[in-house]
Protein backbone atom coordinates (compact mmCIF):
# COMPACT_ATOMS: atom_id res chain seq x y z
CA UNK A 1 0.00 0.00 0.00
CA UNK A 2 1.21 3.59 -1.13
CA UNK A 3 1.83 6.60 1.43
CA UNK A 4 -1.28 8.28 -0.40
CA UNK A 5 -3.32 4.81 0.54
CA UNK A 6 -2.79 4.89 3.30
CA UNK A 7 -3.43 8.87 3.86
CA UNK A 8 -6.41 8.43 2.17
CA UNK A 9 -7.82 5.46 4.68
CA UNK A 10 -6.45 7.60 7.35
CA UNK A 11 -8.74 10.22 6.31
CA UNK A 12 -12.03 8.13 5.49
CA UNK A 13 -12.07 6.37 8.42
CA UNK A 14 -11.36 10.06 10.40
CA UNK A 15 -14.51 11.17 8.20
CA UNK A 16 -16.76 7.85 9.81
CA UNK A 17 -15.67 8.53 13.38
CA UNK A 18 -16.50 12.33 12.77
CA UNK A 19 -20.00 11.52 11.34
CA UNK A 20 -21.13 8.91 14.24
CA UNK A 21 -20.19 10.73 16.68
CA UNK A 22 -23.22 13.52 17.75
CA UNK A 23 -22.90 16.79 18.12
CA UNK A 24 -22.49 18.31 21.27
CA UNK A 25 -26.24 19.07 22.56
CA UNK A 26 -27.81 17.28 19.63
CA UNK A 27 -29.55 14.49 20.68
CA UNK A 28 -30.82 11.24 18.23
CA UNK A 29 -34.79 10.76 18.66
CA UNK A 30 -36.98 7.04 17.53
CA UNK A 31 -39.96 8.79 16.65
CA UNK A 32 -43.24 7.05 16.03
CA UNK A 33 -46.49 7.29 15.51
CA UNK A 34 -49.58 6.75 18.04
CA UNK A 35 -53.10 7.68 16.99
CA UNK A 36 -52.45 9.81 14.29
CA UNK A 37 -49.42 11.75 16.60
CA UNK A 38 -45.50 11.40 16.34
CA UNK A 39 -43.59 10.58 19.45
CA UNK A 40 -39.71 10.14 20.36
CA UNK A 41 -37.43 8.65 22.67
CA UNK A 42 -34.11 8.77 22.92
CA UNK A 43 -32.38 6.40 20.62
CA UNK A 44 -29.89 5.59 23.58
CA UNK A 45 -33.53 3.56 25.32
CA UNK A 46 -34.18 1.62 22.58
CA UNK A 47 -32.47 -1.73 22.70
CA UNK A 48 -34.71 -3.24 19.26
CA UNK A 49 -37.73 -3.23 17.57
CA UNK A 50 -39.50 -6.06 16.95
CA UNK A 51 -42.68 -6.77 14.72
CA UNK A 52 -45.96 -7.01 16.23
CA UNK A 53 -46.67 -10.79 17.59
CA UNK A 54 -49.16 -11.75 20.03
CA UNK A 55 -48.52 -11.59 23.75
CA UNK A 56 -49.36 -14.22 26.98
CA UNK A 57 -51.68 -12.30 29.00
CA UNK A 58 -51.16 -11.87 32.50
CA UNK A 59 -54.35 -12.00 35.21
CA UNK A 60 -54.37 -9.19 37.08
CA UNK A 61 -52.67 -6.45 35.55
CA UNK A 62 -54.41 -2.80 34.24
CA UNK A 63 -55.74 -2.44 30.74
CA UNK A 64 -52.58 -0.64 29.26
CA UNK A 65 -50.03 -4.06 30.41
CA UNK A 66 -51.48 -6.22 27.36
CA UNK A 67 -49.46 -9.04 28.89
CA UNK A 68 -45.27 -10.40 28.59
CA UNK A 69 -43.07 -11.90 25.90
CA UNK A 70 -39.84 -14.37 26.19
CA UNK A 71 -37.63 -12.35 24.88
CA UNK A 72 -34.27 -14.67 24.84
CA UNK A 73 -35.08 -15.78 28.32
CA UNK A 74 -35.80 -12.61 29.65
CA UNK A 75 -39.53 -12.19 30.30
CA UNK A 76 -40.90 -8.19 28.92
CA UNK A 77 -44.05 -6.71 30.23
CA UNK A 78 -45.75 -5.11 27.14
CA UNK A 79 -47.14 -1.89 27.12
CA UNK A 80 -50.22 -1.16 24.85
CA UNK A 81 -49.31 2.81 24.79
CA UNK A 82 -52.93 3.66 23.02
CA UNK A 83 -54.62 2.38 26.52
CA UNK A 84 -52.25 3.97 28.74
CA UNK A 85 -52.80 7.53 27.21
CA UNK A 86 -56.43 7.16 26.88
CA UNK A 87 -55.76 7.43 23.43
CA UNK A 88 -58.74 5.41 20.97
CA UNK A 89 -58.62 1.80 20.43
CA UNK A 90 -56.75 0.69 17.09
CA UNK A 91 -56.69 -3.18 16.30
CA UNK A 92 -52.89 -4.27 15.41
CA UNK A 93 -52.00 -3.49 11.41
CA UNK A 94 -48.86 -4.06 9.28
CA UNK A 95 -46.97 -1.47 10.51
CA UNK A 96 -47.74 -2.25 14.22
CA UNK A 97 -44.48 -2.72 16.31
CA UNK A 98 -42.99 -3.26 19.75
CA UNK A 99 -40.24 -1.15 20.91
CA UNK A 100 -38.22 -2.57 23.25
CA UNK A 101 -36.58 -0.08 25.62
CA UNK A 102 -34.23 -0.13 28.73
CA UNK A 103 -35.75 1.95 32.04
CA UNK A 104 -33.90 3.11 34.52
CA UNK A 105 -34.75 2.82 38.18
CA UNK A 106 -33.64 5.63 40.59
CA UNK A 107 -31.60 3.35 42.20
CA UNK A 108 -29.40 2.52 38.71
CA UNK A 109 -31.26 -1.01 37.79
CA UNK A 110 -32.46 -1.58 34.97
CA UNK A 111 -35.84 -3.08 33.39
CA UNK A 112 -36.27 -4.06 30.09
CA UNK A 113 -40.35 -3.29 29.13
CA UNK A 114 -41.96 -2.79 25.60
CA UNK A 115 -44.29 -0.60 24.11
CA UNK A 116 -46.43 -1.04 21.49
CA UNK A 117 -46.74 1.59 18.71
CA UNK A 118 -48.68 2.08 16.05
CA UNK A 119 -45.80 2.62 13.52
CA UNK A 120 -41.96 4.04 13.45
CA UNK A 121 -41.23 6.80 11.55
CA UNK A 122 -37.39 7.59 11.71
CA UNK A 123 -34.88 8.63 13.83
CA UNK A 124 -34.09 12.74 13.61
CA UNK A 125 -31.21 14.93 15.73
CA UNK A 126 -32.72 17.16 17.77
CA UNK A 127 -30.90 20.43 19.76
CA UNK A 128 -31.40 20.29 23.08
CA UNK A 129 -32.59 24.01 22.06
CA UNK A 130 -35.25 23.26 20.25
CA UNK A 131 -36.68 21.24 23.12
CA UNK A 132 -39.41 23.39 24.29
CA UNK A 133 -41.71 22.15 27.41
CA UNK A 134 -44.85 20.67 27.57
CA UNK A 135 -47.31 22.39 28.95
CA UNK A 136 -48.96 21.88 31.99
CA UNK A 137 -52.50 20.85 31.34
CA UNK A 138 -54.17 18.42 33.80
CA UNK A 139 -52.23 16.00 36.04
CA UNK A 140 -48.70 16.98 36.46
CA UNK A 141 -48.08 13.49 37.94
CA UNK A 142 -49.01 11.99 34.43
CA UNK A 143 -47.14 15.14 32.17
CA UNK A 144 -43.65 13.92 34.00
CA UNK A 145 -43.26 11.40 31.00
CA UNK A 146 -43.16 14.15 28.63
CA UNK A 147 -39.72 15.67 28.52
CA UNK A 148 -40.34 18.34 26.19
CA UNK A 149 -41.92 19.03 22.45
CA UNK A 150 -40.05 19.83 19.57
CA UNK A 151 -40.82 20.53 15.76
CA UNK A 152 -39.61 19.45 13.26
CA UNK A 153 -40.44 20.12 9.33
CA UNK A 154 -43.89 21.90 10.30
CA UNK A 155 -45.04 19.06 12.79
CA UNK A 156 -44.58 18.49 16.17
CA UNK A 157 -43.23 15.74 18.21
CA UNK A 158 -44.17 14.45 21.64
CA UNK A 159 -40.58 13.85 23.36
CA UNK A 160 -41.56 11.27 26.16
CA UNK A 161 -39.22 10.19 28.94
CA UNK A 162 -38.98 6.45 28.76
CA UNK A 163 -37.67 6.11 32.32
CA UNK A 164 -40.15 8.00 34.32
CA UNK A 165 -43.39 6.26 31.27
CA UNK A 166 -41.49 3.08 32.21
CA UNK A 167 -41.31 2.96 35.93
CA UNK A 168 -43.23 5.57 37.37
CA UNK A 169 -46.38 5.43 34.80
CA UNK A 170 -46.16 1.41 34.07
CA UNK A 171 -44.98 0.14 36.88
CA UNK A 172 -46.58 2.20 39.36
CA UNK A 173 -50.04 0.78 37.84
CA UNK A 174 -49.01 -2.01 38.89
CA UNK A 175 -48.18 -1.47 42.51
CA UNK A 176 -44.62 -2.40 42.12
CA UNK A 177 -41.82 -0.83 44.24
CA UNK A 178 -39.06 0.13 41.55
CA UNK A 179 -37.31 -2.85 41.69
CA UNK A 180 -39.66 -5.67 43.10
Amino acid sequence: MTEVERSMNTNAAQKIDIDLQSEEGVDQYLTFCLAGEEYGINILKVQEIRGWSEVTPMPNTPDSILGVINLRGTVVPIVELRSHFNLPEASPGPTTVIIVVKAVEANGNQRTMGMVVDAVSEVHNIATEEIQPAPQIGDAEDQRAIAGLATMEQHMIILLDVDDLMINGVLGLLGNEPGA
